[in-house]
């Protein structure tokens, strides 16, 4: 599994479950599409967590780069509809930072043989 994230503030916080509604909306559609496998929101708590990254982080969940590139390749398209969903998203954050990760170890990894 691959994880592909991103940490961000919101533009406006007041709009924080709007936001929320609005990323669900988005992130069911390729889930249900099969573009990815899941997904998660967090928010920081506390005020714990590198300043850095954001108030806000989202972990996506797809089965391996194809998949994620299958994804991306749908949102570029800009089609009427992902794009309605996708503007909803991107044009309320700000001060993104993205990431991707895998879970380790894993098939790809061989382990050290004694």
């Amino acid at each position: 599994m691959d994880t592909y994230h991103a940490w961000f503030d919101l533009k406006d916080t007041s709009k924080d479950l709007e936001f929320s509604s609005h990323l669900a909306r988005y992130l069911d559609h390729l889930k249900d599409q099969g573009k990815i496998h899941g997904y998660r929101l967090c928010r920081r708590k506390l005020g714990f967590g590198p300043p850095a990254l954001g108030e806000f982080h989202v972990a996506i969940d797809v089965k391996d780069l194809a998949q994620l590139d299958d994804a991306f390749s749908m949102v570029a398209t800009r089609e009427p509809g992902i794009e309605a969903l996708h503007a909803a998203v991107y044009s309320a954050i700000e001060d993104v930072q993205f990431g991707l990760y895998r879970d380790f170890p894993d098939a790809n990894r061989v382990a050290a043989r004694p």
